[in-house]
Parts: C-alpha cells; sequence; structure tokens
C-alpha cells in the first residue's frame, strides 16, 4: 500500500450539497487522500442529543425529528433523491424517532450514545454517494467494527491494540482501491454497544485511524477556519493564523480551548510522527497551519488560548496537616466518576481544583453531580465556583527564563486572577479569571505579546 493521507470534515464542512461538495474536490484533489473521516452535518448532533434526553414529548420529539429531516433531506434533493440512498436514510430516520420515544420511557448513556450516533451514520452515507454520483470508487466503512472501545459511554476510551490489529484486518485493505469513507466520533464496546468518544471526538478518530492503517504521510483537518489561530479570531480581530507550531504546542492549545483541534488528536500523532495539517474546507487555496515535531521557530509566546465555563472546587480540611493520603483519597474519587482534573495548586488545609463544566461528554451533562459532591463532603468541605474562564498562554521555555511573569502579568493589571498554574510545563502559565473579564484579559495579552513581531524575552 503506498502512502495514505487522512481527511477528517467537521460538521460545517458537510453541512449541505454544496458544502460536500467542495469537500470531494479536496479529497480527489490528492491521489493519496484514501481514507475519509466525516462529523455529523451541522446541527445534527445538538438535535440528536435533545432527542436522547428523555425530556422531550411527542410533540417536540417531532418538532426535532423535522429539523434533522429538513437538513438530511435537502442534501438529498440536491443530490437527485436516488432511490436506494433515500430509502436507507429514511430507515435511520424511523430507527432515531423510536429510540426517542424509548428514550422517554427508559433513559441511560448508552441509548444516549445510539441515537447521537445517527448523525456521523447519515453523514457518512450521504457523502460516499455524492463521490459516487461523480465517478468515484467509494465505499462506506462502520468504524464501529474497528474502534473498541471501553464501557464510558458518552467519553469512551480506544482499546489501541485492538484498533490497531481489526483496522489492519478489514480496513487498510480497502484503501488499495477505494476512497473509503468512515465516521468519527463513535466506536463500539466489547459487545457490540455502540460509544462515542466525547464532544469534538472525530479529530481524534482520524488520528487514531491514521495511527492504526500504517504509512501514514498525514492527517488532515478540514474545518470553517483557515488554520490555528494565535487566539479565537472572533475575540481579537488581530488574531493570525499559525503557520507551523509543534505537537507539545498544538496540545497545550487545543487542551486549553483552542476548538480547531480536539485535544486528543495529538497523541496518535505523536506516537508515529505523523504531520497534521488544519485549514479551512471553504478556502483551501488559503493553506493552514502544519503541527510537526519540530518547527523552525520556537518563541517564547505563540498563542492565548480560552476556555470558558470553569468550575473551581476549593476542598478543605485540617486532616490535610502532614496527612500522607489525602490527595490520593481525592483524586480515587474523581478518577471513579472518569472526571479529568485540569489545575491544581495546594495550600496546608485546601486545595484547589478546576473543572471543565461538561468534561466533553457528548449528552452535555455537567461534571459535578450530587454523587460526586457527596463522596467529596464525606472526607472534607466543598466550595464552588462556578463562571469561571482558564486562560492558557502557549509558548517555549516559558519556566526557564526570567521575565517571563513579569511580561505576562504587567500585561493584565486591571483583571482579577483566582487561580495560577506555572512551572509544571514549559509551554504553558494557565490562570483562572471570572469569566466577565475573559475577552478583555484575552486581548490585552494577545495585544502585547503576540502582535506586530514579539520578540523572545530572553
Amino acid at each position: 500500500m503506498n502512502q495514505v493521507c487522512v481527511a477528517k470534515f467537521g460538521g460545517t464542512s458537510v453541512a449541505n450539497y454544496a458544502a460536500m461538495c467542495n469537500c470531494v474536490k479536496i479529497v480527489t484533489s490528492n491521489l493519496d487522500t484514501k481514507l475519509v473521516v466525516l462529523s455529523a452535518s451541522a446541527g445534527i448532533t445538538n438535535l440528536l442529543v435533545e432527542l436522547a434526553s428523555g425530556t422531550l414529548d411527542e410533540a417536540s420529539i417531532e418538532e426535532r425529528m423535522g429539523k434533522i429531516c429538513n437538513i438530511e433531506f435537502s442534501i438529498l434533493d440536491d443530490l437527485g433523491r436516488p432511490a436506494e440512498i433515500t430509502a436507507e436514510i429514511e430507515k435511520l430516520i424511523h430507527e432515531i424517532r423510536d429510540l426517542a420515544k424509548h428514550a422517554i420511557i427508559e433513559h441511560d448513556d448508552a441509548l444516549t450514545d445510539r441515537i447521537v450516533s445517527y448523525g456521523e451514520i447519515m453523514s457518512t452515507k450521504i457523502f460516499t454517494e455524492v463521490l459516487k454520483s461523480k465517478g468515484y470508487n467509494a465505499k462506506w466503512f462502520d468504524v464501529r467494527s474497528v474502534m473498541r472501545t471501553n464501557n464510558q459511554f458518552g467519553k469512551a476510551t480506544p482499546i489501541i491494540e485492538v484498533l490497531s490489529n481489526t483496522a489492519k484486518e478489514l480496513l487498510t485493505p480497502l484503501l488499495d482501491d477505494y476512497i473509503v469513507v468512515t465516521q468519527g466520533f463513535i466506536g463500539s464496546n466489547a459487545i457490540g454497544q455502540t460509544t462515542t468518544l466525547g464532544r469534538g471526538g472525530s479529530d481524534y478518530s482520524a488520528a487514531l485511524l491514521g495511527e492504526a492503517i500504517g504509512n501514514c504521510k498525514a492527517i488532515q483537518i478540514w474545518t470553517d477556519v483557515p488554520g490555528i489561530y494565535t487566539t479565537d479570531p472572533r475575540l481579537v480581530k488581530e488574531a493570525h493564523v499559525i503557520p507551523e507550531i509543534t505537537f507539545s504546542e498544538a496540545a497545550e492549545m487545543a487542551t486549553f480551548g483552542a476548538k480547531v483541534l480536539h485535544p486528543a488528536t495529538i497523541f496518535p500523532a505523536v506516537r508515529r510522527n505523523i504531520p497534521v495539517f488544519v485549514g479551512s474546507s471553504k478556502d483551501p487555496e488559503s493553506g493552514g497551519t502544519w503541527v510537526r515535531s519540530q518547527t523552525n521557530t520556537k518563541p517564547t509566546f505563540r498563542a492565548v488560548a480560552l476556555r470558558r465555563d470553569q468550575i473551581l472546587l476549593t476542598l478543605k480540611s485540617p486532616n490535610m496537616i502532614g496527612a500522607c493520603g489525602f490527595l490520593a483519597n481525592i483524586f480515587s474519587i474523581f478518577a471513579k466518576y472518569g472526571i479529568s482534573v485540569d489545575l491544581i495548586t495546594t495550600s496546608e488545609v485546601s486545595v484547589a481544583i478546576t473543572l471543565d463544566h461538561t468534561g466533553s461528554q457528548s449528552s452535555g451533562q455537567s461534571v459535578l453531580s450530587d454523587r460526586l459532591l457527596a463522596e467529596l463532603k464525606s472526607i472534607c468541605s466543598v466550595r464552588v465556583t462556578e463562571g469561571l474562564a482558564l486562560i492558557a498562554l502557549i509558548g517555549n521555555g516559558m519556566s526557564q527564563v526570567s521575565g517571563t511573569g513579569a511580561a505576562v502579568f504587567s500585561s493584565i493589571m486591571n483583571v482579577n486572577i483566582r487561580m495560577i498554574c506555572y512551572g509544571a510545563s514549559s509551554h504553558n502559565l494557565c490562570f483562572l479569571v471570572d469569566q466577565s473579564q475573559a475577552e478583555q484579559a484575552i486581548a490585552e495579552l494577545h495585544h502585547h505579546l503576540l502582535e506586530g513581531n514579539p520578540q523572545n524575552i530572553r
């Protein structure tokens, strides 16, 4: 098998027939692009999450189903309503409606994942038909046959060894003869139940598949923006695309809020040293950002990222003084509920921890359940503060040179900082602020540290 490019397209890239045709041009312009990974068409996943909630009455279910039908059948209309694919989509729509009604009676996370997965199944079936209609040898592939995961519905963890073995057996042989179209975001557990990898998991799926098939030369992430920006251009008009960035920097950016790339995408690429390209499916000629192991430049400050809706937990207990195992007990509770902790600082009798509000769960539910809080309160006092935002400065050698802190905090003297995390990585400096001050902080940091041609503070 020749070297293969994996192309992943997000929801806006497959939102309608015209957008899908743009994707076809991108795929077929590069003969090495043999594996295509798709998200659900824009708007579909949110509707499916609502249908899976079990809280809708039948009239509300029909309203959501109508919106789904409008999106899917509009694409089919432009495609000419081929009988076979139209019948397939009608069958899937019927199944969604039945499952949504069942969710009213008996709702659980496994059913949610099953319902939510239909978005990717429909978009990939239709896109395969679009490719075929234009004369290309395309084949639809059910990723659940290779993307084996654990049982954590809503945010499942792929089992890499099983994926590697099954992909080489079932998927790789198809790449010699077909453009293979498959789903991001979804997988299945050991007994065949559908699972999801968490919101934004399609990027991760593409990287995992690129790693698994072997001989992958590049992973292309096609979205609605032309690369990775120095910050969100909706917040700072002077933000600009970064031509190249290291894996380490990109991982920090993705983890701390740069939504253009899913946080986990980087890790499979790093394991196989596969370059990742991020570009716009609407304007592929405008270039984009390459993510590589090494770059020609390593500035002290590369970008600034923002993640809203953060929770600050302050856990206090006099039993911390001189005691062993207190933090171990705290983290074992978070592990039990599958919750990832972001920032952490400690004092003699308390520990402050930040959590992402949803933890990237497909359902969109808060990570703070009553059961979790009850277990924490059994060993310490708990104070919950919401309405916060996490800001991360991304760069190189930040904890290894004098003047970093002065450069950063003199830029935002009028912003109240609730918590600082610095030194664990040379690639980031993170702090927590009130959400109402987040945009001001981002704008000031970008202006002072990233605009024009800022020099390294060395």
